[in-house]
């Protein structure tokens, strides 16, 4: 189902189409001696039409990094663009539009509303903002993700997989410039996590969208097409065209070094000389 992944805008010459950018980009929780660095000055371009995984170990910053990403959380330095628009300094208000009309967004917990339908729930942030759907993207969303005989159903009548995919659409229903997943099969069954991996795979091969994926999984992030590997607040290594196998090996190495004299806050055991 997958193509071959394309390397990173950043790897390739000439300019290339950005969805997303920070540069420079801190945020650090508390004051003084309790301050706790969460991001230390990253610099990152998220490539459109492409699907990118962030992983790392827990405490390394990568939902810090999302959620600074989309607007969910503000920044102590640098600067967030979204396509042409910087959206650090933005109001509340206007963050607010920007997420609701730009973002797509899918967590670990589905966030459906159980006295809705499949139907109802996909439309819901469309629906709250007056605006309506684009039928013929609407019905190609729903086909693509195999929802057509489910949307009568609530989310009780639906599987764990069945919950995710209707989230999925409704992240895809906007069609949105970008879409975050912050480990979307974390509460699902293999089975389950493979078709909504399939699902979001599709969602950038067939339907042109942008996705960025939070994941501990190598598996999740051996869809992707580039996985951003984060430690200490920063971004160390980059692996374009990942395999699961891939990925895994690389984790290993990179947690026989943290474990290794010297390293730990400050290190970079996967920059790359």
């Amino acid at each position: 189902m997958s193509t071959p992944a394309a390397a990173h805008a950043e790897d390739r010459a000439g300019p290339v189409p950005v969805a997303a950018r920070a540069r420079a980009l801190t945020k650090a929780y508390g004051t003084g001696e309790t301050t706790v660095l969460a991001l230390d000055s990253v610099d990152v371009d998220i490539a459109r039409g492409r699907f990118t995984a962030v992983m790392g170990p827990s405490g390394s910053g990568k939902s810090t990094l999302m959620h600074c990403l989309a607007g969910l959380d503000t920044v102590s330095a640098g600067q967030v663009w979204l396509g042409d628009t910087e959206i650090t300094g933005l109001k509340e208000r206007e963050l607010t539009r920007l997420r609701r009309d730009r973002i797509g967004f899918m967590f670990q917990s589905f966030n459906l509303l159980p006295t809705l339908t499949a139907a109802e729930n996909i439309t819901l942030p469309m629906d709250i903002a007056g605006r309506e759907a684009d039928p013929q993207w609407l019905e190609r969303v729903i086909d693509t993700l195999g929802l057509r005989d489910r949307l009568g159903h609530r989310p009780a009548q639906l599987s764990g997989g069945q919950q995710q995919r209707v989230a999925c659409a409704r992240a895809l229903a906007s069609r949105p410039e970008l879409i975050f997943a912050d480990e979307p099969t974390g509460n699902l069954d293999s089975r389950a996590g493979a078709e909504v991996l399939a699902f979001l795979r599709e969602a950038v091969d067939c339907l042109d969208q942008t996705v960025v994926m939070v994941t501990h999984d190598p598996g999740a992030a051996g869809h992707s097409d580039l996985v951003l590997f984060l430690a200490d607040g920063r971004i160390v290594d980059r692996m374009p065209q990942p395999t699961a196998e891939a990925v895994l090996e690389r984790m290993k190495r990179f947690d026989g070094l943290r474990s290794e004299p010297g390293s730990g806050p400050g290190s970079d055991p996967l920059r790359k000389d």
